[in-house]
């Protein structure tokens, strides 16, 4: 089991991904965060612990303060200096070609997933199967 991380400014969101969790076992560790700027900060104090790192992190692209885009940009400069891989998931609401090919660009995004998040996405995700519903970057 691995180490999850989810950026979101909306505690329903949170709440939906707590309850999915309850009936899947993707994360043996979930932590939830309103504002991607903290988990950065962390990410770059912890970049020489692997233990310390999460597997995956779901990040929503508009959020009012520190929008996704910024936390893009700023992991874009320290993800290569991280001992581990981390595997970033855009989770958003916007069905706009524009937002996900602009999600394309960066080489550690994995997917775009709209949402709501169903069960089949974390079920894909265990499985690295990643044939989920809504649109695939790959």
């Amino acid at each position: 089991m691995s180490r999850l991380v989810i950026i979101d400014d909306d505690p329903i969101h949170h709440k939906i991904v707590q309850f999915m969790l309850t009936k899947n076992e993707l994360a043996k560790e979930t932590t939830y965060a309103f504002d991607g700027r903290l988990v950065l900060d962390y990410l770059e104090e912890n970049r020489m612990k692997i233990s310390a790192l999460p597997d995956f992190i779901f990040l929503d692209l508009y959020m009012p303060e520190n929008s996704g885009w910024d936390f893009l940009n700023r992991f874009q400069e320290i993800y290569k200096t991280l001992k581990k891989e981390i595997q970033i998931y855009v989770v958003g609401s916007s069905i706009f070609q524009m937002d996900i090919n602009r999600s394309k660009g960066y080489p550690f995004v994995i997917n775009y997933i709209t949402k709501p998040l169903m069960k089949n996405v974390f079920d894909n995700i265990k499985g690295k199967t990643l044939k989920i519903s809504g649109y695939q970057l790959n």
